[in-house]
């Protein structure tokens, strides 16, 4: 593992992030904007990478409870507020899981705005109403968490790509909002582009403190284009794990084909 690699995977792997609770993935989402809008994942899609299997999940998926344990035994072994399972779906919501053979490794959830409002409104609904006003699609990252025996940059590196899937190209969201712990916000700026617009509370979800970090979709897009494919560069960005823009774009097709 290179030294940026495992520098990256030490801090994502350490601090997991969001809301109690699992949220499987949507079988339709609603643009406010848009009502007819209707996005069917492929149920059988699987993207193989160095051992791992990331998948987005459905409702009904049996990992999803797996998945919702996960998250509450990591933020509990860091001494955060325990996280229960819950069977409600919420379509807003979509989770992705990186799985290793039967063992489930890593999961996180995007939360898109669709008129109700995101978690991180509870603390920073100024900062994104901000954005809100000028037009922006809004959503955020939560309930990441990875496992420490089991997880590796390669399946986070995987997550994250299905990720920039889901926001650039399915949802055409504009800004990305991520509630992290303050001494962790500069890996996210250095290494991921983001930007601090929220200053320091305290998160009442996981009883910790919490800054508000923001990434413009156009800026991300740059990142992406600019550094993906690119993994033997020295370049300092965590988007030179993701594969080609072709690729990526042939990963999107292959997300919403029946």
């Amino acid at each position: 593992m290179s030294p940026f690699c495992a520098q990256a995977y030490h801090y994502l792997r350490h601090f997991p992030i969001g809301e109690e609770g699992l949220s499987p993935a949507p079988q339709e989402f609603d643009d406010p904007k848009d009502k007819g809008s209707v996005f069917r994942f492929n149920p059988d899609f699987v993207l193989f990478r160095d051992g791992f299997e990331i998948r987005v999940l459905d409702g009904e998926h049996a990992l999803k409870t797996r998945t919702a344990w996960l998250i509450e035994r990591m933020y509990a072994s860091r001494g955060l507020q325990a996280y229960r399972p819950t069977a409600d779906v919420d379509e807003r919501l979509t989770t992705i899981v990186a799985c290793c053979g039967e063992h489930l490794v890593g999961t996180m959830t995007l939360g898109v705005d669709t008129g109700t409002g995101l978690m991180a409104d509870t603390l920073y609904q100024k900062e994104v109403d901000a954005v809100r006003r000028k037009g922006g699609r809004v959503c955020e990252i939560t309930r990441l968490a990875m496992d420490p025996e089991k997880g590796s940059q390669e399946a986070l590196a995987g997550m994250v790509q299905i990720l920039y899937i889901l926001v650039s190209m399915v949802h055409k969201t504009s800004d990305i909002f991520i509630e992290v712990h303050p001494r962790h916000a500069g890996y996210y700026q250095r290494l991921l582009g983001y930007e601090l617009v929220g200053q320091e509370r305290t998160c009442p979800r996981v009883g910790a403190p919490a800054v508000l970090l923001h990434l413009c979709a156009k800026k991300l897009d740059m990142l992406v284009k600019r550094f993906a494919g690119n993994a033997d560069s020295s370049a300092r960005s965590f988007y030179r794990l993701f594969p080609t823009p072709a690729a990526l774009s042939e990963l999107h097709r292959a997300l919403l084909s029946s």
